[in-house]
């Protein structure tokens, strides 16, 4: 049957099955796994997509491509990623419900956008979203590779604490939910904890206060970057919960730089670099966005500091 309707992901047809919308010769089928035989018949019903949950709310994306299987966002910061506990409204689903319309197709029998990877909402940055099944099922098997088969890139540009004591490296923990605080994940070696791995590389250095990193994601875990630069001691600026630790750190910026900081919506973050293959014609797509203001910001303030002359 997946063979037969590219555009229905095999998941999608599995539950068919098992609701009894499937049919061989006639006959409901409920086992997935039977073996037909040539020349047998089936028939599969499938209901139109439930209404979605979260409601359609017209708000302004900034679209950085578009077609018919995919739609590349930049996210500012700020911006929550899809409905969840406190945020019912005002999230990117709510607003892609809006924009798309009519041209989004039942994923998972819930008419919505396919949501295959996420940004935290204090996080600016490209976000790709998958338009149909053909769409979500290729681009979630890309995230689920991280990468390593060559055809997904994502790269992140954060503010740090201090000056790492190498230019370059890499970061493998494992990265679980901390056991003292729900609400934070954590380095640890539990058998629960999930392989986390962060290539990062020193771009700008600023008087021994802060650094600009660029790091490169080989595995996709909750707060990944977050939690890594906290664990090697360079937690991001902006961010209450990793980097609390810091605050006396502030003492050491002059004005400009500590306002910029204190202007910040969250951690210094931005996911710079996504690419990844079409779904449908297998074309490599590259995409680049520069910092967001608040973050460009934060970085002139911080050459000043280390001696940059301020031009009038």
């Amino acid at each position: 049957m997946a063979r037969a309707h590219p555009d229905v992901s095999r998941a999608r047809f599995q539950r068919l099955i098992g609701e009894g919308q499937v049919a061989v010769e006639g006959r409901v089928e409920l086992d997935p796994g039977l073996k037909v035989k040539a020349g047998q018949r089936l028939e599969v019903q499938v209901p139109p997509p439930a209404p979605a949950e979260p409601l359609p709310e017209a708000m302004w994306l900034d679209i950085v491509y578009e077609d018919g299987d995919v739609i590349v966002i930049n996210k500012p910061a700020g911006l929550v990623v899809h409905p969840a506990a406190g945020h019912a409204g005002g999230t990117l689903v709510n607003a892609l419900l809006a924009h798309c319309g009519d041209s989004l197709s039942g994923i998972g029998g819930v008419k919505r956008p396919g949501i295959v990877h996420r940004l935290d909402k204090d996080t600016s940055g490209l976000l790709v979203v998958a338009k149909n099944d053909l769409a979500h099922q290729a681009l979630s098997e890309q995230f689920a590779a991280h990468g390593r088969d060559g055809r997904l890139e994502r790269a992140y540009l954060a503010f740090v604490w201090g000056v790492p004591e190498r230019k370059q490296g890499t970061i493998a923990t494992g990265i679980g939910r901390s056991t003292s605080n729900r609400q934070k994940q954590a380095v640890s070696n539990r058998p629960d904890a999930r392989e986390a791995i962060t290539h990062y590389e020193v771009v700008e250095t600023y008087a021994g206060i802060a650094s600009l990193v660029r790091c490169v994601l080989e595995t996709g875990r909750t707060h990944q970057i977050r939690v890594h630069m906290a664990h090697i001691g360079h937690p991001l600026l902006g961010d209450g919960v990793y980097g609390a630790g810091f605050k006396s750190s502030m003492s050491k910026l002059d004005d400009g730089a500590r306002f910029a900081v204190k202007s910040l919506k969250g951690q210094a973050l931005h996911a710079a670099v996504l690419g990844f293959e079409h779904p449908r014609n297998h074309r490599k797509l590259h995409f680049e966005r520069p910092l967001p203001p608040d973050l460009s910001h934060l970085g002139q303030e911080l050459r000043l500091q280390s001696g940059a002359v301020r031009t009038p």
